[in-house]
């Protein structure tokens, strides 16, 4: 039996997550479940799936919520806060953790699972783009079980040798292939993108995600930030990973291999096949998750990334060569961009312009400790704020 915390539990991948754990109750036990203001839909999942603890992020919904379960007989203990987050992720009652928190809120609670040395299910991009190196120490150091829940690097570590350490070359891999769907503005020109409406950048033609990651995977900044998450999980450089869209969905992505070979993980576009793969890792489990009908699919294409009229790529790309503190640079103006755009403070255009602007005036340290990482993070935020007021 694995007891298992959900850090960002209403969200997509949660609730994917809590429909894979439902199928296996003889094999898995909910701890804890956290969520940030979503508390009517967190009251729902500790209905169903009794954890021992819950967290919302404000004192006053967790309040609501211990009365709620008190009048409903549930014995659910309920905290507040970035503490108790930290706290349901390392507690020694947890030795799985999906990290699935949206942003950099994220990385605080996921980098205590792994200085616990918890099997981590890591979802959120941000830990990696944002301390890449100081997370990858700190994984070694404590002996945890990093695997990846992307759809994208779950299947790049699907086709990659079991022990893939140490630089690609060393196991003949030539480059990997990172599959993007395009999002629903693959084909539009830069002028036509400037009149792009909030609702338009959500609405993904194969996957069913979340508002912020719906505008990163528009604007292709959801394929930068894989990028820069590639680079720290298999040992690569940014010139061995290939962007390559492909608006099927059904090829998650490919390791091409030195005598020839490209080696594919394909599947239906449905989260819960990569979260039941790392639950039950290294065994498979039923995820609830439709068999791939090739005879349906019947075609797949590819094109290459149109990075003139989606820079955010080529952004994370070159923050990423350039290292220490860019990405996490890259990452606090992004989120701050996205925010405005959904408020209608900002055209879809504006969000790589702001994203520029900030990369240009905010200078990159050394990402040597989690304080510097931090700190540029706050400054990166301060200048986009500062540039949206110019507006």
């Amino acid at each position: 039996m694995r007891h298992v915390t959900v850090l960002g539990a209403t969200g997509s991948i949660g609730t994917s997550t809590l429909d894979v754990l439902g199928r296996h109750p003889e094999r898995y036990r909910v701890h804890a479940l956290t969520a940030h203001r979503s508390r009517e839909a967190l009251l729902d999942q500790c209905r169903r799936h009794r954890p021992a603890v819950a967290v919302l992020d404000a004192e006053e919904d967790a309040a609501w919520l211990r009365g709620q379960l008190a009048e409903a007989g549930l014995a659910t203990e309920v905290r507040a806060g970035r503490e108790a987050l930290v706290e349901v992720a390392e507690a020694r009652e947890v030795d799985t953790v999906m990290a699935a928190i949206v942003g950099a809120a994220g990385l605080l609670p996921t980098l205590a699972a792994v200085e616990a040395g918890k099997r981590v299910l890591l979802a959120n991009k941000e830990a990696l783009v944002m301390s890449g190196a100081l997370f990858m120490d700190a994984v070694k150091r404590h002996g945890a079980t990093l695997l990846p829940i992307d759809s994208e690097h779950n299947a790049i570590y699907q086709c990659l040798p079991v022990e893939h350490r140490g630089g690609l070359s060393r196991h003949g891999v030539t480059q990997l292939l990172l599959t993007a769907s395009g999002g629903p503005f693959r084909g539009w020109a830069w002028d036509d993108l400037a009149r792009v409406t909030p609702d338009q950048a959500c609405a993904h033609p194969n996957w069913s995600m979340g508002r912020k990651i719906s505008v990163d995977s528009a604007t292709l900044m959801n394929k930068g930030l894989e990028l820069i998450e590639a680079c720290w999980l298999f040992d690569a450089r940014p010139d061995q990973i290939q962007v390559v869209v492909h608006p099927q969905s059904v090829i998650h992505s490919m390791a091409a291999y030195s005598d020839g070979s490209v080696i594919a993980q394909l599947g239906n576009p449905d989260m819960r096949t990569p979260i039941a793969y790392g639950l039950a890792w290294p065994e498979r489990i039923d995820a609830g998750v439709e068999a791939l009908d090739l005879f349906r699919v019947a075609r797949l294409d590819f094109e290459p990334a149109d990075e003139v009229a989606f820079p955010c790529l080529r952004l994370a790309r070159e923050a990423m060569a350039e290292g220490g503190t860019a990405p996490a640079v890259l990452n606090a103006a992004n989120e701050v961009a996205v925010e405005a755009f959904l408020a209608g403070r900002l055209g879809f255009t504006g969000i790589g312009e702001l994203v520029a602007r900030v990369r240009d005036e905010c200078p990159v340290a050394s990402a040597g400790d989690l304080e510097t990482i931090l700190e540029a993070d706050v400054l990166a935020r301060r200048a986009a704020q500062v540039w949206l007021a110019r507006q």
